[in-house]
């Protein structure tokens, strides 16, 4: 995709007009098209909303956002603008609510959709308007579908039943190599944080600022599969000397001794994957840990998480340019060099997309995993909320951690060097990993 900045007002809403598209065809493969109506009303976990709520809710946040807000068109469905705000009602009461049946919510996406195409020739793209300057609230509409569509999928791996999903066919093999270190040294000095000109960034990953770091190591590869069992079978969940107090008081209360979706047969673990019981792949980054469990495993090893702020350098800083690109690589998205998009129901091996390593050599920070960091969830310094607080200031504290770097359920539309993601540390249904830093000595 070219870079947003570079197409004129007619290509940019050609591009619009593409991209909504494209997200509908996803979201409806995860719903009306893989499962019968009994299976889009049931909730799987209270952790997640019956998947028919995500389809009407996306519809009804594009008809209050490119509708309403936008285009100035009449509202169509008021009535229902409470059962699909998020914040009036929690996952685990959404099924008890008056919700759209199946048929009916893809009966209203699709007319919304339809009034926001015919209404999209007359919506200036001018900077007049910061809402729609550049197709900002489109893009946030893009990108809010996108990221329903990976909770889509997170509510799939929690589904039990037959496989709905199926592996592509024909997924082409990522390329791949050996990395040429464990870890890499990122020198200490300054570099921008964040983004002040990127047109579809949302408020949390502005102001651009700059940060300046002492000298650390940071790991080429996310922590696999292999790494995180060695952890396992050297008793790591049955010591408190690694877990964080509150991360021990969960391993307690919850009995955990593995990653979600684990299971021992005899001699060998099996995970679960999308109804499919599978051996777990050695070679893959471990998958659905909580924070806890990360952080513990640092301990374990002798190191610690990135912060935020050393993750992003290590992924975006350019140190013979002297600037942040958008994406590892550069700047403009290329196929074939992340595993993102839902091109494969899994994560890559080690050693895939060399491609797409960034200035310093680190691999696969888009795509993959979300990785746990050790930051909490705060503004940038100058941070002001657009266009709703809901979005993100509602979540400031310490609550919440963040991660970074997308998964390959991440839509590389919905993912860049610059976007932030938080959680819970205590969450694993989300498709999350991490890998490890370490201080330089005499930094």
């Amino acid at each position: 995709m070219p870079p947003l900045s570079s197409l004129d007002e007619h290509a940019l809403k050609e591009l619009v007009a593409a991209e909504l598209e494209a997200a509908r065809d996803r979201s409806l493969g995860l719903t009306t098209e893989a499962l019968d109506e009994p299976e889009l009303t049931a909730q799987v976990s209270p952790l997640m909303s019956p998947l028919v709520w995500d389809l009407a809710h996306v519809g009804n946040y594009e008809e209050q956002w490119l509708l309403r807000a936008a285009a100035g068109v009449e509202a169509m469905r008021p009535e229902i603008d409470d059962l699909y705000n998020a914040f009036e009602h929690p996952r685990a009461e959404r099924p008890s609510l008056p919700l759209l049946p199946p048929r009916e919510a893809r009966e209203y996406i699709a007319a919304v959709r339809a009034k926001v195409l015919d209404s999209l020739d007359a919506v200036r793209f001018d900077g007049a308007e910061p809402l729609t300057a550049r197709g900002f609230v489109y893009g946030m509409v893009v990108q809010h579908e996108h990221q329903h569509d990976e909770t889509m999928l997170a509510t799939h791996q929690l589904r039990k039943g037959a496989p709905a999903l199926l592996d592509p066919p024909q997924a082409p093999a990522p390329a791949r190599d050996t990395a040429p270190a464990d870890e890499v040294l990122i020198e200490a000095g300054p570099f921008e944080m964040g983004t002040s000109d990127d047109p579809w960034a949302y408020d949390n990953e502005r102001p651009g600022h700059i940060v300046d770091l002492p000298a650390y190591y940071i790991d080429t590869e996310p922590v696999s599969n292999a790494a995180y069992l060695a952890f396992m079978e050297a008793g790591g969940y049955d010591d408190p000397r690694w877990w964080h107090p509150k991360g021990w008081e969960w391993r307690c209360t919850t009995g955990k001794r593995a990653p979600a979706f684990w299971t021992r047969d005899g001699g060998r673990w099996l995970r679960r994957r999308f109804g499919k019981v599978e051996p777990v792949p050695m070679d893959e980054p471990v998958q659905h840990v909580c924070w806890y469990e990360a952080d513990a495993y640092a301990r374990w090893a002798g190191k610690r998480l990135p912060t935020e702020a050393e993750w992003e350098k290590a992924a975006r800083w350019d140190p013979d340019t002297g600037r942040s690109r958008r994406y590892p690589w550069g700047d403009v998205y290329e196929e074939g060099r992340a595993n993102l998009g839902q091109r494969m129901l899994r994560p890559s091996p080690a050693g895939s997309f060399p491609s797409g390593a960034s200035a310093y050599g680190v691999r696969r920070m888009l795509g993959d995993v979300w990785e746990w960091t050790s930051t909490d969830f705060h503004g940038y310094p100058g941070f002001r909320w657009f266009p709703y607080k809901e979005y993100s200031e509602v979540f400031f504290g310490h609550d919440y951690k963040v991660l970074r770097g997308g998964s390959w359920a991440t839509h590389p539309l919905a993912v860049r060097g610059t976007f932030r993601n938080w959680d819970f540390p205590i969450r694993r249904q989300i498709f999350t990993g991490f890998r490890l830093a370490r201080d330089a000595e005499g930094a």
